[in-house]
């Protein structure tokens, strides 16, 4: 095996071939962009080029061979331990390179969702080109119907021989737009308890009766899909897992989903968020205001506490273990503090969140705030992740029914 040393030589020597080293962050009032929003708006034209730009990166790294650092070598990846996969994440990080965004979901859910249940042949297929940027993956879950209550959910899946008909609706599907597979959940046997009639499927999003609509947010962009499946054919070879053990396929991709939200250190976590945030106080005046400095002093020690508990679960992760409820802890703070940071914002701007006057830094808290009510739905909306942590994490007696 290579040492880590060796690889991480390998590793610059690529990134120094094809990338240019990441300057040090404008923290300066009034330089850069002022953009703070959750989900970017962005043109068609827009999205479509970031997403080619993504797939000919990630292609790159992956035949360079930091496409896949701890995946099996069968499917392209290198088997190293993850260690190296970390070095290679903090090396990455001090260089500008293309987003990865379009492969957040398809790598951080869809991808592990397929290694740990999809068929041989499903395998071949997909586990290479989804980590060599060829295809993009999307999560069929949330339906109009059924909300984050993903065993109530109504799309339908009956068998035809060697394939099995889908037909239903799907909402809330982040790029659907331009993903080229999704992870599906389909209610297989309707006569079976909802939790266990559930059977999880790979299906072309390309494939006839497959029709995609955006969905406008508060924010004015459209990241969001709803998706129809009218008899759309899928083939037996695409199921994930057994029949009617769906539910135990859709636990594995949303805890990974959860991992992958949690972790994203939005909220005005970082340093640059609070500096961002005290140079907002100085700059309309109220830096001295008593309670808008206590809920900084909040928003500084909850993002704190978020982030170190993200890193904890995130080695967890990288030594080996499992996803497990707990991380729904880090999906609730990341929207609770995002309610912090909005608070905080709206007190001290008022009126300047409304009326754009041009001023820097001001009127542009309102993408970021509107935004926010999206975020307590993804991933599971607050209130699911209560009741996960409540009854998974600390035993409390589960919900009243009615």
């Amino acid at each position: 095996m290579i040492s880590e040393e060796a690889f991480l030589a390998e590793a610059r020597a690529f990134l120094d071939a094809h990338a240019e080293p990441r300057g040090e962050e404008r923290t300066a009032w009034g330089e850069g962009s002022d953009r703070v929003g959750i989900f970017p708006e962005k043109t068609p034209e827009q999205e479509r080029a970031e997403v080619a730009e993504a797939k000919a990166w990630r292609t790159q790294v992956f035949d360079a061979g930091f496409g896949w650092i701890t995946g099996p070598a069968q499917y392209g990846g290198r088997e190293l331990p993850a260690a190296y996969e970390r070095a290679w994440q903090s090396l990455l990080a001090t260089y500008d390179t293309p987003s990865n965004a379009p492969f957040g979901i398809g790598l951080g859910m869809i991808a592990p969702t397929i290694l740990a249940h999809a068929t041989d042949t499903a395998k071949e297929r997909y586990l290479r080109a989804l980590y060599r940027g060829e295809i993009i993956a999307c999560q069929l879950f949330s339906e109009p119907e059924a909300g984050s209550d993903l065993a109530g959910l109504q799309t339908r899946a009956v068998r035809d021989g060697d394939e099995w008909v889908v037909t239903g609706q799907k909402v809330w599907t982040s790029g659907a737009q331009y993903s080229d597979i999704g992870e599906i959940i389909c209610r297989t046997d309707p006569d079976l308890p909802k939790h266990k009639g559930l059977t999880g499927f790979i299906v072309d999003m390309k494939a006839p009766g497959v029709e995609v609509r955006p969905l406008r947010q508060l924010t004015g962009g459209a990241s969001f899909n709803e998706v129809f499946f009218a008899e759309v054919r899928v083939a037996d070879d695409h199921r994930l897992g057994d029949v009617n053990q769906g539910w135990t396929v859709a636990l594995t991709t949303l805890m990974n989903e959860r991992a992958a939200i949690g972790g994203g250190g939005a909220g005005g976590g970082s340093s640059m968020g609070i500096t961002r945030l005290m140079d907002l106080l100085r700059h309309v005046g109220k830096a001295d205001d008593p309670l808008l400095r206590q809920q900084l002093a909040d928003v500084y020690v909850h993002t704190t506490v978020a982030r170190w508990t993200s890193r904890r679960a995130l080695a967890t992760l990288q030594a080996g273990g499992l996803p497990g409820p707990e991380l729904s802890t880090a999906k609730l703070a990341l929207t609770h503090n995002m309610q912090r940071v909005s608070r905080l914002v709206e007190r001290a701007l008022g009126a300047r969140i409304t009326a754009d006057t041009g001023e820097w830094g001001t009127y542009a808290w309102g993408e970021f705030i509107l935004g926010v009510p999206g975020m307590r739905v993804a991933g599971g909306t607050d209130e699911v992740m209560r009741n996960i942590i409540g009854e998974r994490v600390l035993g409390l007696p589960k919900e009243p029914r009615g």
